[in-house]
Order: structure tokens, then sequence, then C-alpha cells
């Protein structure tokens, strides 16, 4: 059975297995002359383990989990080719422990509770402790974890739990509070170049017949990003190319002829998916354009829906560009226009253009605090009756209710804008909305304050001695003026602050 660690699942030479566990899930496979690369190169002791120092050390729960110094159950955390398998092999042949593995992939529940209830009668005989080696734990469904519960609780099983997902979405939690969880990081480029000279030159590995050269390395290493399978995968796929030629070395055109695509770590469905999209969306938030661009390509080379980008860029639009660039919001929807439009390859140039655009655009947050203001104080159940001068007055018998009565016409006042109460009782002065000074919003920010003002009918702000600016009476200059500042062009029909009657009402009903 195939695993998502650095080695596959199988049954190895002295390998402590029952003869009565399920068939096919009770060890590792041997390894043979023909076997690849990453599993004649796996560390026979704990001393070979590369990478992983902060485990390492005298004491820590790694060594004891190898030693058997302590039966304590391990969830073992870490993105592929860090080393997971190598360590349940290592724990397989450090001690005299029955040890037993398994693949989430083809194991089931009646496959786990054949193991514990061996597990457990072995325990009453005074039989050897069974160590549970399972790999991709979270491919285990919510019922097949619980079916480990039990027999973690009372040790009858050491569980040894392998995952390359984050546990605290893909594990649940009853289990993950009954295991030492340890964290595996991703190996640095030294530690895979030195995995590498190690088996160009092992005999387990190519025993010296090929020489990798400076260029070809640093490509391997570059390619693997911090994958040691990947990397020993790409090694022996070079040196068989190597020795098809004929040379005795392994230079930079033969490495790349042996892989040209780099390991992207990126899980759609995983927490890499949310990390990188986490990555792209605070990148474009923190104006950094290359950095952004960089994630857009990270999601595009691992194959993204370029939907969802299209998507978290329409809501960014809003969300953190919104009134500082307006257009940001229809440079973002033209985008996403484009991807089911065009679709990729193609898009991906649509994407990129928006994508500069928004992290390079002024930033504002200030639609998104605004709502989640107005929508907190509605949950909080502030708000009452709709003001009776804004209820719907084009029926039959409204009028007799008092629906509309009151109410002002704007755009009767040359300036465009009237003193009138529009929110309900309780909300009266409450400002949702509060303009950044950036990009376009700077004028919104200038003009605001003036609209509050007319509209509450508050007194002008009191005039500064050595500037007295007293509050003019409204002419056909002063209301061009206030046209310029509200963004509402004056009609010159009516007196300011006119009332409409039932029939204005009726002329104005598109403005309901």
């Amino acid at each position: 059975m195939e695993s998502d660690a650095l080695f596959s699942l199988g049954e190895p030479a002295g390998s402590r297995s029952a003869p009565d566990g399920p068939a096919g899930v009770d060890g590792f496979t041997a390894v043979a002359d023909d076997s690849p690369l990453p599993v004649r190169m796996r560390p026979a002791t704990l001393d070979e383990l590369v990478g992983q120092n902060h485990l390492l050390a005298p004491g820590a729960p790694l060594r004891q989990l190898v030693s058997g110094g302590a039966p304590m159950s391990v969830i073992l955390w870490g993105p592929p080719g860090s080393g997971k398998t190598t360590i349940a092999h290592l724990v397989a042949g450090a001690t005299d422990r029955r040890f037993v593995a398994m693949s989430a992939l083809s194991a089931g529940v009646k496959d786990v509770r054949a193991v514990i209830e061996t597990a457990r009668r072995q325990r009453r005989s005074g039989g050897p402790q069974t160590v549970l080696f399972i790999d991709e734990v979270h491919r285990f469904s919510k019922t097949q974890q619980d079916s480990l519960l039990a027999a973690v609780e009372d040790r009858t099983v050491t569980l040894l739990a392998a995952t390359t997902e984050n546990p605290y979405f893909s594990v649940i939690s009853p289990l993950l509070s009954r295991c030492v969880l340890l964290t595996l990081q991703p190996l640095d480029d030294e530690a895979v170049r030195g995995l590498l000279r190690r088996a160009v030159a092992d005999k387990r590995g190519l025993d010296g017949l090929l020489t990798l050269t400076a260029e070809a390395e640093e490509h391997l290493v570059r390619l693997a990003a911090g994958d040691v399978r990947k990397a020993l995968t790409a090694l022996e796929a070079a040196a068989a190319s190597a020795m098809a030629l004929g040379g005795g070395r392994i230079d930079l055109a033969t490495a790349e002829q042996a892989v040209d695509v780099a390991a992207v770590r990126y899980d759609r469905d995983g927490d890499a998916h949310y990390d990188v999209v986490s990555a792209f969306i605070k990148s474009m938030r923190g104006s950094d354009v290359d950095a952004a661009v960089h994630w857009l390509a990270r999601m595009l080379v691992a194959g993204e829906d370029a939907r969802f980008i299209a998507r978290r860029l329409v809501i960014f639009a809003s969300e953190d560009v919104g009134m500082a660039d307006p257009g940001a919001l229809s440079v973002a929807t033209a985008a996403a226009h484009a991807v089911e439009y065009v679709g990729l390859p193609e898009a991906q140039l649509n994407l990129a253009q928006a994508v500069i655009h928004l992290a390079t655009a002024p930033k504002s947050n200030s639609a998104t605090t605004a709502i989640g203001a107005a929508i907190a104080d509605v949950r909080a159940g502030r708000g009452g009756p709709v003001p009776r001068g804004l209820r719907d007055a084009h029926y039959a018998g409204a009028r007799g209710l008092g629906h509309g009565t009151g109410y002002r016409y704007p755009h009767d006042d040359q300036r465009g804008v009237v003193t009138q109460q529009y929110v309900p009782d309780d909300l009266v002065g409450t400002d949702y909305y509060q303009p950044s000074p950036h990009g376009a919003e700077r004028a919104v920010a200038t003009r605001l304050p003036l609209l509050r003002r007319i509209v509450r009918g508050l007194p002008a702000p009191v005039s500064r001695p050595e500037a007295p600016t007293a509050e003019p009476r409204v002419t056909g200059q002063t209301a061009a003026a206030l046209s310029d500042e509200t963004g509402h062009p004056t009609t010159g029909a009516g007196a300011p602050g006119t009332t409409q009657d039932s029939g204005a009402d009726a002329a104005g009903e598109g403005q309901q």
C-alpha cells in the first residue's frame, strides 16, 4: 500500500507483526536491491535522521518513542518527505514491541478493531505491547477515528499516526487530546543537499558510480522544496538517464530532463490551501504587489480553481480597497467575468492585472466597518419603526395612515440635500461610515461632514476669530459650491426645505 509519507508500507525483514492480524495491513515492505532510492536510503538509526533537530534532543518525545522509553501515543504532522514514515520504521525496528502498520487509504474500522482485539488478547496473556502505525490518519472518518479512542485511552495500543494535514482540522479532538503532537518541518536546503550527497556516495544509493555537478545538485535542491523523497526520486531518474547515455556524471541538462516541475505544497482541501490564500490576501492588503503576484502564481501552478481566486478578488475590492478606489470593484468583477468567458490559461493575465490593480490601489476598509457596525446594531435590537415620512405612500389609503406625511424631496432644494430624519428614532446621530483619507475617498471625507450637518439640521461649526466664516445665506453661487461638495447637481426647482405634497411624492416614487 502506498503512503504519502517518505516510504511505502509493506513488510520489512524482521518486522514483528501479528500472524493473525488483518491481511495486508500488518507491516512494511522489505527493502530490496531494486527498491526506490528513497527506500534504500532510509535512515537505519535515529542519529541518521536529519532536519528535525527540534525533536531529537536527549529525552525528547521522539527519542522516547523510538527507544520505547515511554508508551505514549503520538501524532506526527508534517509535509510529504519530512520523515514521518521513516520514524515509523525506526520505531518498528528499535524495540521488541509488536508493530502493526496500516494506511487509512485502504484500512477500515474492521481492520482497526481486529488489531485492537489481538493487542488486547496479547496484553492479557503477558505478550509484547502493540504499536499501531496509521499513515494518512486524516483520511479516516470520524467514526473510524472514534474506534481508536478506548484502545488509546487504556493503552491497549500505542498509536503512532502520521498526517500531512493540520490535525486540529482533520483529527477529532478526543483522539488529539490523547496523543502527543509532534510537528515535523520541511527539510531546509542544506539538509536536502546533504542527503543527496549521501545518496550519491552511499553503497545503498549510487555507490559512487556517478558524480553530481554543483549546478545539477542546486537544481534538485531547489525543485524539491523541502521534500527529500522528491529530491531522491529525481536523483534516481537523473542517474538512470546519465547511465543510459553512458556518462559518468549527472549534469544540469540531465537533471532538468529528469524533473522540470517544482514540488508545490498545496492541497486544495487542506490547510496549505488556506495558508496560501491568507498570504495572498494579506499581501494585497499590505500593498506588496510582488508578493501578491507570487501567491497568485503559486495557486495557478498548483491547479487552484480560477473562479475561487476571482471571487476572492471581488470580495477584496470592497473589503480592503472600497471607497478609496471605487473602480477597483469594476476591475475585479471584470476579471471574474473574464475567467468565465475566456478561461485558463489566458485568464491568468486578467487575474494578474486585477491583482496588480488591487495591490497598488489606495486602501480603505470603511465599507467593511460600516456594514459590520450596522449589522451589529440590528442584531442587538437597535432600530425602530420606519419614520412616517419615509413610508410607502403609493397605494390607496396610505395617506390616511399618515404615510409620506412631511417627506421633503431633496431635488426641490437647490443644494440637492435637505434636513430630514432618515433613521429610526433610537439611531439618530449614529455614524456608521467613517471615510479614510486615502485615494478617491479623501474627497468623500471632506464632503461628508457637510452632508451630515445639513441632513441632521446641526448648526454650523463655531468660526475661529482669525478666520470668521459665518453661515452664508444660500445663493446661486453658494448652492453651486455645495453641489461641488456634495456631488449632487442643483436643480433650481423649489425653495430650500420645501415639503412635498402628494403629487410630488408620487413623482418621486423612484426614490423610495
